[in-house]
């Protein structure tokens, strides 16, 4: 059992593979967070805790008779509520009928039970290799229970929180705040690692270590956004890719979200996470219930890069739905081929091309509905603009699949355009402020998806499209963030209910279709990476990871990303050169190599391309192809930080089973004179010996001495620990950005 409860010490003990979660309940019934980290017994931790107040911080009423004796300000609550005596930041927030704001939570009953836990309407993970333990605590005074979930994963090391709050009494509540978890962390100096970033530069990671303050990591841009990632890290700050307790703390959110980390007076450090405060404001009825974004989390004392890989593992298992719609095909998209200037010839001619090379999926993208002609109209009217495709979608999906590709599409369910005949028939359906004039973005509107009917529009659109035409990809984009949020749907005490009921809308729709249409592979995006968060990879197994497709800066968004999400959900292309973001030009090998650490796919016109680099496209394909798989689902290392290597970078893939491995290297800062470029490899079996297959090095030019290194080297064999420990040191790689990739195999 995973789970484990001491009546004698009120003690919940919760135990992983390598880790131990504790709380215990005090003699007044409040639940306390005892002990999160490296695995130990089941012995009560209680000692860890100062219970005296060092101030003038006030005590439990029951305590009054030794003042200083017990005070909320320093209890390790599982579950804190503002205005009760624990000045420090709080998971919940409750105001009664009458005005008076406090809350205070006392144990009610527990249970346990076989399986994962559902949550009403919001993503969670699944499973049956987990325990679930709810505690259920009680004010009695207000008349709210809440239930505390524990979702217990012990082989993968994962533990999930999730609250649910429920008013069983006569009159209305108000929610002002309320988190899925708080961590109490008693004890330690902590760095915060953070992914911070802007449209086309997502997810840059920055750690900073923790001072006597309150950080906070958030958005209020109705989306878990470009700019601040809902994921974060406290680790130690000697803690390293291979070394030292590191905690993860991942919501399974994708709209507003706010992680606080505060370190108190004491030196405690407090983390409290789940839907942000600001424009949040839940009016609770008599028996109605909220339920909160599920959180996971995740310890090691092993370092950063086995967090990582336990959060890679989780998502691709336990969270993510739809794994098994993910196609072995690279796509070919007509965005920066075309952009909303194309008809069914032009389409046609990519496709041929593509086909002839070996991409298996023809993607069209923005352009195709309405009068769409430019981003400033036709959103919301999901019909195929004829003038374009003659005919409809159809006839062109069927030449497309006659070349033996599959057909995708682009949509954006989520926005209107004025110039639209949705938005003028239905001009209440956006969101925007009474007697205002609306505020664009990208010239569009963002619908009310808190409204059903909005809902049964849309679900109704693309079930029609998707029904009537033979189409295996979709490509669900969003294009702008949140302002003038009001809905012309609610009354005005419900009106701080929007930003959550938008995204519980968000859900339903991507439910509806998912569910409707298994076979068809949902990729998000949001303007690129922005909305690029657990939430909505329980719903699509893939999501584009940045509208920068420079492959020099993809390094680092990728890196960043990595930290967090598996590869396998991460959209890469190998795009234009110059690049259309930066300018840049970078060898088609090169870009290749970066683009396949993803979900490898084409974003330019292969018509422009030359003879030779449309047989070294066909080449990389091939080569792809070879590697889907251990690059998928293999355990992913990074071997240097873009952010601080001096002139490489490298990351590798290794089989779980340590049967092969695939190192992947750029030079980023070509040198005259460089320091000797040694690499070590990882996740290796160190008494297994391996074959070097094959050894590359795209971009670096013709007949220079690394491709005769590469020659001599192929077919030669090491041992695990060889690679590992003494690692390899491979030949000067000259040129703009050269790379290299080599692949070995376990032999015995």
């Amino acid at each position: 059992m995973s789970i484990r409860f001491e009546e004698k010490t009120s003690t919940f003990t919760l135990h992983t593979q390598n880790s131990t979660y504790q709380m215990q309940l005090d003699p007044m019934g409040h639940l306390l967070h005892l002990y999160y980290g490296r695995r130990i017994g089941d012995g009560n931790n209680f000692h860890l805790y100062p219970t005296a107040d060092h101030g003038f911080s006030p005590d439990f009423y029951a305590a009054q008779a030794v003042r200083g004796s017990y005070s909320p300000d320093v209890l390790p609550q599982e579950y804190p509520a503002a205005n009760r005596g624990d000045f420090r930041v709080p998971a919940a927030d409750v105001v009664n009928a009458g005005g008076a704001r406090g809350a205070e939570f006392v144990y009610a009953g527990h249970s346990v039970q076989a399986g994962a836990y559902a949550l009403e309407g919001l993503p969670a993970s699944f499973g049956e290799d987990c325990e679930t333990l709810t505690i259920e605590l009680r004010d009695t005074v207000l008349g709210l229970r809440v239930q505390l979930f524990y979702g217990v994963y012990e082989a993968q090391d994962i533990i999930t929180r999730a609250a649910v709050l429920t008013n069983e009494s006569g009159e209305p509540l108000t929610l002002e705040k309320a988190a899925s978890a708080c961590l109490d962390l008693p004890f330690g100096k902590w760095d915060l690692i953070q992914f911070h970033g802007r449209h086309a530069m997502e997810r840059q990671p920055e750690r900073t270590h923790l001072g006597r303050d309150i950080r906070r990591v958030g958005s209020v841009r109705g989306a878990s956004s470009h700019h601040h990632n809902p994921f974060v890290i406290l680790c130690e700050p000697a803690a390293t890719e291979d070394w030292g307790s590191c905690y993860g703390v991942m919501p399974v959110y994708s709209g507003n979200h706010c992680t606080d980390i505060e370190v108190d007076y004491n030196g405690s450090t407090r983390l409290v996470t789940g839907i942000h405060p600001d424009g949040f404001r839940w009016h609770l009825a008599p028996g109605e219930t909220f339920t909160t974004p599920q959180v996971l989390l995740c310890y090691t004392h092993e370092g950063l890069g086995e967090l990582s890989r336990h959060y890679h593992r989780f998502i691709r298992q336990s969270l993510c739905r739809s794994t098994g719609t993910q196609m072995s095909e690279v796509l070919i998209n007509n965005w920066e081929a075309t952009y909303f200037n194309f008809d069914q010839d032009k389409i046609y001619a990519i496709a041929q091309k593509a086909a002839s090379l070996g991409v298996g999926l023809m993607v069209l993208d923005d352009g195709w509905f309405g009068k769409r002609d430019s981003d400033t109209s036709g959103l919301g009217d999901w019909f195929v603009n004829t003038e374009k495709l003659k005919g409809g979608l159809s006839p062109l999906i069927e030449k497309i699949n006659a070349l033996g590709m599959k057909f995708g599409i682009w949509i954006e369910p989520e926005m209107v355009s004025e110039d639209s005949d949705l938005y003028r028939a239905h001009p209440d359906w956006a969101l925007t402020l009474p007697g205002r004039q609306p505020i664009l973005g990208r010239g569009q509107l963002v619908l009310d998806m808190s409204r059903p009917e909005v809902v049964d529009y849309l679900t109704d659109c693309f079930t029609k499209l998707l029904s009537e035409n033979h189409i295996e990809y979709i490509k669900w984009d969003m294009n702008r963030n949140m302002a003038d949020v009001y809905s012309h749907a609610l009354p005005p005490e419900r009106q701080g209910e929007v930003f959550h009921r938008y995204i519980l809308g968000v859900y339903a729709l991507m439910d509806r279709l998912t569910s409707r249409f298994p076979h068809v592979l949902f990729e998000g995006c949001a303007g690129g990476g922005g909305r690029f968060d657990a939430g909505m990879l329980a719903y699509v197994p893939q999501f584009w990871c940045s509208d920068n497709t420079d492959a020099i800066e993809r390094l680092t968004i990728q890196y960043g990303t990595s930290f967090g999400y598996p590869v396998s959900s991460m959209g890469a292309h190998v795009s234009a050169c110059p690049n259309h973001q930066t300018g840049r030009t970078v060898p088609l090998g090169t870009r290749g190599v970066v683009a396949m650490s993803g979900t490898f796919g084409y974003e330019l016109d292969l018509n422009k391309l030359s003879r030779k680099e449309m047989s070294l496209v066909k080449k990389q394909i091939a080569r792809y192809q070879s590697y889907a798989e251990l690059i998928r689902t293999g355990d992913y290392y990074r071997l240097t930080s873009p952010l601080e290597a001096d002139f490489w970078h490298g990351w590798q893939f290794a089989a779980p089973d340590a049967s092969e491995a695939l190192m992947n290297l750029v030079v980023v800062h070509p040198q005259g004179n460089p320091l000797p470029l040694h690499i070590q490899w990882k996740g290796l079996d160190p008494d297994g010996v391996y074959k070097i297959v094959r050894c590359e090095f795209p971009g670096v030019p013709e007949k220079l001495p690394a491709h005769t290194w590469a020659k001599e080297i192929t077919g030669q064999k090491f041992t695990g620990a060889q690679l590992m420990y003494a690692g390899q040191t491979l030949p000067q790689l000259y040129g703009d950005y050269p790379s290299a990739q080599i692949l070995i195999k376990k032999t015995r």
